[in-house]
């Protein structure tokens, strides 16, 4: 069985089993109550769950591209099918609001199924012109032509972040699974459990045996055992840059492929003539959107001199209207962070940015509120949407993520200026340019170092190549260069 009173289990070849290591509790954000208990991965259910990958990727890899769509197909079907039994537990154990839980996590999972079982019957060899090659003392002469074949890498480990989990699962498996690869998914540890479940699925739409495997773990050693292992070939890692800089070096020895999307700093340059009822509600998403813990978020918002006033009052505005508090009411719009852990630090980015100099609009820690909250619910790990004015381009809330409902305003003179400051820390994720001219804020995107700009919207396009610039990642997924990165080009060369 898949969990028994609370308690989930591991899904391994196709079947469950207990966690090695025993269980630990995945925590309600906003009550504070256990949502369930998640396996506690082995290194021997680590090896197991590699195993299984490594010998089902010997058939899987071989399947016709349209029995491979057809699984996927059947997954998508089936996710939208058990849909009523996914939102409240996806709900529980992230916290999000009921309307993020509903419209973006099933829906969103089951179309990124569907795009790639599309995807698995896309061509996926080139044909090259023929060349005329003379003889050499390595072969005869003749016409040789070649294709270029997009193969399979092998056995994928999947590390996934917290935010949106089987969304951002969904988008490394399907990909995957189209290409012929086979995967071991290791979830965040904070909400696990939706992920599990996810096995059920994969059972009910009769996928084979060991293409999809899921291990789990409260701490660091369940992805590192994957990262480590000779057997796996590729990492797909979403999560922070400190942690993919740790798996860039550990799975150096065996060199690794790495596919990683990692942390964002995203500079929303509005410029004089820019249009602010656009603007705003498109900064203003860092608070309106899980709050604020997403790594495209517009968190700094660099604003010409002439337009710093009415921007920051209208910031401060939208953010006063946010209903905070109980993420199960329909009318909440920001709900809590992930854990206390996470609400420490997102208040400690705000207490240090104050203490460097910097101006608090709205907003704040626990210290500049009652405590509770007031309107905020008794318990859960809340923190307010906190402007921040008065920002300098070398604060430490100016350069690092915090990932949390905070925005910065830094001001700025001119277009040059503007550039220097958006590229000046170590991210390159997502960056905007607000302006009434496309053409000039076209000229502008393409000044910045970032591996996605929006040019007047906030708005995403599912077909883009999708990775950051600097420390922001490496390699791209989303449409079909999702099925290029998880494939490795072979050269197939024949003489006539």
């Amino acid at each position: 069985m898949p969990s028994t009173e609370n308690e989930f289990r591991l899904f391994v070849d196709g079947s469950w089993r207990a966690g090695g290591d025993g269980s630990y509790a995945v925590v309600n954000p906003a009550t504070e109550e256990l949502v369930g208990r998640a396996p506690e991965a082995s290194p021997a259910d680590v090896a197991a769950a590699v195993d299984a990958a490594r010998a089902a990727f010997e058939t899987w890899s071989r399947t016709k591209p349209s029995e491979r769509a057809a699984v996927l197909f059947r997954v998508a079907d089936v996710l939208l099918r058990r849909n009523d039994d996914f939102v409240p537990l996806l709900q529980a154990e992230t916290g999000a609001t009921i309307r993020v839980a509903s419209s973006m996590q099933v829906p969103v999972a089951a179309e990124r199924f569907r795009r790639y079982a599309h995807g698995a019957l896309e061509p996926a060899v080139s044909a090259l012109a023929p060349n005329a090659v003379p003889a050499s003392p390595l072969a005869a002469g003749g016409l040789t032509s070649a294709v270029a074949a997009r193969r399979p890498v092998g056995v994928v480990g999947c590390i996934t972040s917290y935010n949106f989990p089987i969304v951002n699962l969904a988008g490394k498996l399907a990909p995957a699974l189209a290409m012929g690869n086979t995967v071991v998914a290791k979830p965040a540890p904070q909400d696990p459990l939706g992920c599990l479940k996810l096995g059920e699925v994969f059972e009910e739409a009769g996928a084979p045996p060991g293409i999809f495997n899921v291990v789990t773990g409260s701490g660091a050693a369940t992805g590192a055992a994957l990262v480590a292992s000779p057997e796996v070939d590729m990492i797909s890692f979403t999560g922070s840059t400190a942690v993919g800089r740790r798996i860039a070096a550990d799975g150096g020895p065996t060199l690794k492929r790495l596919l990683m999307e990692l942390g964002g700093k995203g500079a929303a340059v509005v410029l004089e003539d820019a249009d602010l009822a656009k603007a705003i509600p498109a900064i203003g998403s860092t608070w309106a959107f899980h709050s604020g813990q997403i790594c495209t978020a517009p968190t700094r918002a660099l604003v010409h001199r002439s337009r710093y006033d009415e921007l920051v009052s209208g910031l401060a505005r939208f953010a006063a209207a946010l209903p905070v508090g109980d993420p199960l009411l329909p009318g909440t719009v920001v709900g809590p962070v992930i854990s206390a852990a996470h609400r420490d630090r997102v208040e400690a980015y705000i207490a240090g940015a104050v203490a460097e100099g910097a101006r608090l609009v709205t907003g704040g820690t626990r210290k500049e509120h009652a405590t509770p909250f007031p309107d905020f619910p008794p318990t859960g790990y809340y923190v307010a949407p906190t402007l921040l004015a008065d920002v300098t381009p070398t604060m430490t809330v100016a350069r690092e993520e915090v990932f949390g409902p905070v925005v910065v305003v830094i001001p700025f003179q001119d277009d040059e200026e503007a550039v220097a400051i958006a590229n000046s820390t170590d991210f390159g994720l997502y960056d905007y340019v607000f302006t009434a001219d496309t053409a000039r804020g076209y000229e502008l995107a393409a000044r910045l170092r970032s591996g996605s700009v929006g040019l007047n919207t906030a708005q995403r396009h599912p077909e883009t190549p999708f990775g950051g610039f600097k420390q922001s990642g490496t390699g791209r997924d989303g449409g079909s260069y999702g099925l290029h990165a998880y494939s490795e080009m072979q050269a197939v060369v024949w003489q006539s």
